[in-house]
């Protein structure tokens, strides 16, 4: 017999390898594959990064199985997969390709060198993410409709379950929607009951649950991804995903900065520079710190990023965190005129919704020290933003308020409420997001002082209440609350909301005890 042909038939018939993988601090699963003994720990290791969305040490994890055998297809297939990201609804396609096509330039070819049924499905399923005309959400729902076979068809395969829950969020391209959001909770639900160490069946319950009206289902899997993979530093930052949205801010600053720690210990580990920093933990972490007033704690989170940026020069995610840090430190502790007042961020390299977020602070600013000309001026740059989705929406919203507050300095109240109204509308119809709010001032907060300074205490007790419903134990929510509550004579709900106050600062108080 030929050489050739007993080397396809060595291929076609390999032995499957079962392993089970427990890599210390990234969690446990088991997935069978024919790769070789040799790479299966850099593969598994790669693996259970993945679920972790620790993407780009999941590829080196992946490219080093395949280096070890050049014939291992589920290291070409979870090398691919890195490159897609479901929750931010992006991919890169291209590098993806070039991926799966150093295996096989066509799926016919790449399903040759995958040896069993499963992990052919396995490439199935990545070609349709990646090789087709329709566009990145008709991509998106095929491929979750595979997934959703390939459960049925491998009832036991824990991770194709799993990868089914995360494809469902990454269906949820018009915001949070709750049907697509409950079934992923269903599908990894099932994963953490049958695995209570697998990563991905925390982290996707977390992102499930994700929200003030659900968020107490998930806390269960929030206590436990961090003891899950404590070496991701992503696995210590998602918990506060739950904690944010049950106004749990000493857990909310606790985890953020031991993600903080673990994504500088891996930093100078590798030998990164600093923009490698995880600057998206430092932003929670100091959005937690100004709910608890620990407002100085709050401005060396701040600093700290203000001096990586002025050496690095970086922008991207540093930039975004920096612009939207401050943006909530001026608006929470109303230092208008203070060290951050003044801090220049390059508007034109963050997104929209940041970008809108940065010019109302400014337009903010510019009218707490009486330059209604410049409050003016940013008003009209938050009408001229151009866009779609969630950045448009973001703008619209920061536009009406910084007009109603014109209009409140221009003596015009009446139409002041009537334009903040309008924006608590568009905010309503937001679906629920997660982390530190955007609008960066949340529109029912808004409307409740201004309500306040015009004495109906009624309708600003409304407009706190909806206020918190978005974004529970919100501090300055709660404050605007008691002093509403108080002018409506509701004592109850006034010492209720005291109630809620006293116990945050009271972590505070315990906390500074102990130091």
């Amino acid at each position: 017999m030929p050489m050739r042909r007993l080397a396809n038939l060595a291929l076609i018939c390999a032995v499957t390898v079962v392993t089970h993988a427990q890599v210390d601090g990234l969690g446990e699963t088991e997935f069978p594959n024919s790769g070789a003994e040799e790479a299966q720990e850099p593969f598994l290791r790669g693996l259970l990064l993945l679920h972790s969305f620790e993407y780009e040490d999941a590829r080196e994890a992946f490219a080093e199985a395949r280096q070890i055998d050049k014939n291992f297809a589920m290291a070409y297939w979870g090398e691919a997969m890195t490159y897609n990201h479901p929750v931010w609804f992006t991919q890169n396609t291209d590098k993806a390709h070039a991926v799966l096509e150093e295996l096989g330039l066509s799926l016919s070819k790449r399903l040759l060198v995958a040896p069993t049924e499963r992990e052919k499905d396995y490439f199935r399923a990545v070609d349709l993410l990646y090789y087709s005309d329709e566009d990145k959400k008709a991509r998106d729902f095929n491929y979750m409709a595979f997934m959703e076979r390939m459960v049925e068809k491998y009832p036991d395969d824990l991770d194709a379950r799993a990868f089914y829950a995360l494809s469902l969020i990454g269906c949820s391209h018009d915001g949070r929607d709750f049907t697509l959001y409950m079934k992923a909770a269903a599908a990894a639900e099932e994963v953490f009951a049958r695995n209570p160490k697998h990563p991905g069946a925390a982290h996707y319950l977390i992102h499930s649950y994700d929200d003030p009206i659900h968020a107490p289902l998930g806390l269960r899997a929030a206590r436990a991804y961090a003891d899950i993979a404590p070496s991701a530093a992503h696995a210590l930052h998602m918990p506060t995903h739950i904690f944010t949205a049950l106004g749990m801010w000493d857990r909310v600053v606790e985890m953020n900065e031991a993600s903080y720690q673990a994504s500088e210990e891996r930093r100078i580990r590798r030998s990164l520079p600093i923009s490698s920093r995880s600057y998206h933990a430092i932003h929670w972490k100091a959005y937690g710190l100004l709910q608890l007033s620990r407002f100085d704690d709050a401005a060396a989170a701040l600093r700290s990023v203000m001096v990586d940026h002025k050496a690095s020069g970086s922008r991207g995610r540093m930039a975004y965190s920096l612009a939207l840090m401050r943006a909530a430190h001026l608006i929470d502790t109303e230092d208008w005129g203070g060290a951050f007042a003044d801090i220049t961020v390059d508007a034109k390299g963050l997104g929209l919704e940041a970008r809108a977020n940065h010019v109302f602070v400014n337009g903010l600013q510019a009218l707490k020290q009486g330059d209604t000309d410049g409050a003016s001026q940013h008003v009209k740059q938050l009408m001229d933003m151009e866009g779609k989705g969630k950045g448009r929406t973001v703008a619209t919203i920061l536009q009406h308020e910084l007009k109603s507050l014109l209009l409140l300095e221009e003596g015009n109240p009446e139409e002041a409420v009537k334009l903040l109204r309008k924006a608590t509308e568009i905010e309503r119809a937001m679906p629920f997001d997660f982390g530190p709010p955007s609008p960066v001032k949340p529109s029912f907060e808004l409307l409740g002082e201004v309500l306040i300074e015009l004495e109906d205490y009624k309708a600003a007790q409304e407009a706190f209440t909806e206020a918190l419903a978005r974004t529970p134990k919100r501090a300055r929510a709660l404050r605007g609350l008691i002093h509403a509550a108080t002018g409506a004579k509701d004592l109850d709900t006034a010492q209720h909301a005291t109630r809620e106050l006293k116990e945050i600062t009271a972590s505070v108080r315990g906390a500074a005890m102990e130091r």
